[in-house]
């Protein structure tokens, strides 16, 4: 008897835990861990801080580094582009142009935010 009341008790404690531990399981949102990818040359405030009129193309070049879009067809320009990802998502995408006056010193420069299509 007394031990027909403990495989009793003991079956109950194993449904009750089972039933507590699946719950808790599917309350939890089981997905896996997506990295974040950041692409491009990533520029900061900082280093758009920097920037100034009549800069030579290797300052530049040591602040930012190697333009990502070099157009043979607009020798006065430099873009630079960079976006972050995780998963399928764009937290953010930037592009960065700087334009060069005939002497390829710095002229001026612009900043767009550009909208992400998820």
């Amino acid at each position: 008897m007394k031990q027909a009341y403990l495989k009793k008790t003991t079956n109950l404690l194993f449904v009750f835990f089972l039933t507590l531990f699946v719950s808790s399981c599917s309350s939890l949102s089981l997905s896996p861990y997506k990295v974040p990818v950041l692409q491009g040359n990533i520029f900061e405030e900082k280093d758009i801080e920097k920037i100034s009129k009549g800069l030579t193309r290797e300052q530049v070049k040591f602040i930012f580094g190697t333009a990502l879009i070099q157009d043979p067809f607009h020798s006065d320009r430099w873009d630079y582009y960079y976006s972050v990802q995780v998963g399928n998502t764009k937290l953010n995408e930037n592009k960065l142009s700087i334009f060069f006056n005939k002497d390829g010193l710095v002229d001026s420069w612009t900043i767009e935010e550009l909208e992400s299509i998820n």
